[in-house]
């Protein structure tokens, strides 16, 4: 694994344990409490902005040995600037290496053995079981610098899979996750006589849940491309592999967490969700429907700064359209552009996922709550497949992730229903 990786994931970790360190401080916590989670979280985020001066240095470092890698005259080179093989003289990084198993179409025989060797160790530089197949079949995860624009058009493509919206939770293997949770809403205190002795029969004890994040694999359908464009840019073929399967892969991973019904694979955030309010018809929402809502989510969940609404295009033009007995909207964009939704005094950001349902019978539109409660498990890097027997003359290429996804607090995010 590289330094410069190595190190965001340590930044990854140490945010996601800083958040759920913050999210320890509920209504109820008492201000020493408070004053000691801050300080831990404080504690936490000095190491964050170590590890990002380090990450920094590291990032310019790298950049740095790759421009001296290009200019050095002993690289053979094609027409342009693009480099057109691997050096014996230069180290063989694993981005070079996926370049020519790109140009070759997933050919190994066609390649050096260094380049090979590079392959089979994979993007970590370390041995791992990438696919069931080899060779031209064989999987191949993305490198670092093209994984992080598949990633991001993944996330244009689908907001459940976006981290600034929900709780992400990186991992490099695949091994399931216990993540606990806990409902004490139904518990209270007693009045104290002078003398007497709080409960001990078992009524306080504090009763603990647990779902799991496993890591449950998505493939895309194969994009099918000419081997002359494959071996005449390894740079169109980058922009190929970000567009198309972004794209698709957006759009799985962001169907499955919205909508995945669960029972042996992803629990999407929609059926997750518990009731928040029933609309009167199957028709449309009212503008009070929607404030009930957003009131059937305590306070608490409502202050987090990922507290927002979720709907389709369809739902938010309806929503848009709501006025009062004058003919004035009753529902405006915050005046900053920011994307919010206001009613009134009630303003909260919104996504749009074109995965929620429409308004009709039995739909659910709308969800509302605090999104740092549903956790999004992924696991590892994108795995690109490719072939060149099956579409011969022209080759074909896939895309695979595993993540999982799961709501870890039933009262932070509820939904609207539509009668039947």
């Amino acid at each position: 694994m590289s330094k410069l990786r190595e190190l965001r994931e340590k930044m990854a970790r140490i945010a996601t344990n800083a958040r759920a360190k913050l999210d320890e401080i509920k209504d109820d916590t008492t201000e020493e409490r408070a004053a000691e989670i801050e300080g831990e979280f404080d504690t936490m985020m000095a190491d964050h902005a170590k590890l990002e001066k380090q990450a920094e240095r590291e990032e310019k470092l790298e950049k740095a040995e790759r421009s001296a890698n290009a200019g050095d005259e002993r690289r053979p080179r094609g027409d342009g600037d693009e480099g057109r093989g691997v050096d014996e003289n230069e180290p063989v990084t694993y981005r070079s290496a996926f370049g020519e198993m790109i140009r070759c179409a997933g050919d190994l025989s066609a390649l050096p053995q260094e380049v090979r060797e590079v392959l089979k160790l994979g993007a970590s530089g370390e041995f791992r079981a990438q696919s069931t197949a080899t060779g031209a079949a064989g999987g191949y995860t993305v490198p670092e610098e093209l994984q992080s624009s598949l990633i991001q058009a993944m996330a244009d493509f689908g907001p459940m899979y976006d981290e600034d919206i929900c709780t992400v939770i990186a991992t490099t293997g695949g091994n399931p996750i216990p993540m606990p949770t806990l409902d004490d809403t139904d518990k209270s205190g007693d009045a104290h006589t002078e003398g007497g002795e709080p409960k001990d029969d078992g009524s306080g004890d504090i009763e603990f849940g647990r779902f799991t994040l496993n890591a449950h694999a998505f493939n895309t359908p194969f994009v099918k491309f000419s081997l002359e464009l494959a071996q005449d840019s390894i740079l169109a073929m980058e922009t190929l592999i970000k567009t198309l399967l972004g794209e698709r892969l957006g759009v799985i991973a962001n169907r499955h967490l919205t909508l995945g019904p669960g029972g042996g694979g992803v629990r999407g955030i929609v059926p997750a969700s518990p009731l928040g309010k029933q609309s009167a018809s199957n028709l449309a929402v009212t503008s009070d429907e929607i404030l009930d809502l957003v009131h059937s989510v305590k306070p608490a969940y409502r202050r987090s700064p990922k507290a927002r609404f979720m709907l389709n295009d369809t739902t938010l033009l309806a929503v848009r359209k709501l006025k009062d007995g004058d003919g004035n909207y009753l529902l405006t964009e915050a005046p900053d552009g920011s994307g919010r939704l206001k009613i009134g005094a009630v303003s909260f950001p919104y996504s749009v996922n074109e995965e929620m349902q429409s308004i009709e019978a039995n739909a659910k539109p709308m969800i509302f709550g605090d999104f740092s409660k549903y956790y999004v498990r992924k696991v590892g890097s994108p795995i690109l497949g490719v072939m060149k027997e099956r579409f011969w003359p022209n080759v074909g290429i896939a895309g695979l992730i595993r993540f999982d996804g799961g709501l870890g607090d039933e009262r932070a995010i509820k939904h609207l229903a539509m009668p039947g």
